[in-house]
């Protein structure tokens, strides 16, 4: 586990099929985890079931628990997970509007840039984030990411075509 001030993050365990499926499933965040198709419960069950081990999987999911009350408010995930480049991918979400700007976000991501540093010997962390998005761009500009390129008309919504921002962070 690892913990801060307001927040913990967790593995994610055999119990959290539901929630998962559940924030996986709601359409307002397929824009930004670039989902089409709902998942199905055995496909949640599955991953859950073997998401452990981020050197087989090259991807690791923790849940973002309220410290007062265990309350699961969000998700983070490590993906494309490249131990030989020291590089992982880093994405986030906080479920519920009522949970969102209250600072868990950013000490989410604070102690899991910690843990990719310092325990898995990670030299970065980058996260993608659509141009559009002001909310995510200044939580991970304020956790120490520098945006370091644009991917023009990345992403197409019902709108048109979306640019997308890579940000990055390294290990000083």
């Amino acid at each position: 586990m690892l913990k801060g001030e307001q927040i913990y993050l967790r593995t994610i365990e055999p119990a959290d099929a539901d929630i998962i499926l559940k924030w996986e499933n709601n359409s307002d965040n397929w824009r930004v985890s670039n989902t089409l198709i709902p998942f199905s419960r055995k496909l949640i069950q599955d991953y859950v079931n073997s998401a452990q081990d981020i050197y087989s999987i090259k991807q690791l999911r923790f849940i973002i628990c309220l410290l007062e009350n265990e309350k699961e408010i969000g998700a983070i995930d490590l993906f494309d997970f490249d131990p030989y480049h020291h590089k992982v991918g880093l994405g986030i979400l906080i479920a519920e509007l009522e949970d969102r700007r209250n600072g868990y976000a950013k000490e989410a991501v604070l102690l899991i840039k910690e843990y990719c540093f310092n325990h898995l010997n990670l030299h970065q962390v980058y996260c993608n984030v659509l141009s559009k998005n002001k909310a995510s761009i200044d939580l991970f500009e304020k956790s120490g990411f520098t945006i370091c390129g644009t991917k023009k008309d990345w992403i197409k919504n019902k709108e048109g075509w979306l640019d997308e921002l890579m940000l990055q962070s390294f290990r000083v």
